[in-house]
């Protein structure tokens, strides 16, 4: 009976470990999910074995009748010629003005997506962590944002603890929809 309380606790512990929020991050307050639903490209990121090789990506957000947020990540693998598709779900961690998700593409198993910076109130950019500082993302409504605005938010990306020497620029020379 102790060995599975014990086996139950630990389990609560790492599920609450994956949600949690990085040291020292802040998620973004007062955010409206009604203005982040869309499509999202991906300037950069810290690179991971669920993304690897892929380029043109893009992340779209819509809602769910269960009120969550459908997620579909889709990039070019050149390797292959094809296009990869992964489909998630997510819900707010805390309450809807905090841009803090918890989000799943593997069954019961979520994970953090914290908006860490994002320009309100027009939504056109964001920086994006998960459960720690290995996970990285900038976003923005455009495939291309300006020279001066990357390496603004590489900058406040790197004074938040992530190792911006090892970010990704993901080429974007041709839409999704293409």
């Amino acid at each position: 009976m102790k060995s599975a309380r014990f086996a139950s606790l630990i389990v609560l512990l790492w599920l609450s470990a994956c949600t949690s929020v990085p040291e020292g991050i802040e998620p973004v307050r007062n955010f409206e999910l009604d203005k982040y639903l869309g499509t999202w490209y991906e300037v950069a990121r810290l690179d991971h074995s669920f993304e690897q090789g892929l380029s043109q990506v893009t992340a779209n957000y819509s809602l769910r009748d269960d009120g969550g947020v459908q997620v579909i990540n889709r990039g070019w693998n050149q390797s292959t010629g094809e296009w990869e598709e992964a489909q998630g779900k997510a819900f707010f961690v805390e309450t809807p003005d905090i841009g803090h998700l918890k989000v799943s593409f593997f069954g019961p198993f979520y994970a953090s997506y914290v908006i860490f910076e994002l320009d309100q109130p027009d939504y056109q950019y964001a920086l994006i962590t998960g459960p720690d500082r290995d996970y990285f993302w900038l976003l923005s409504r455009q495939p291309v944002i300006p020279k001066s605005l990357q390496d603004e938010l590489v900058t406040k990306a790197k004074n938040a603890g992530f190792n911006t020497d090892e970010l990704i620029y993901i080429e974007q020379s041709v839409t999704a929809d293409d």
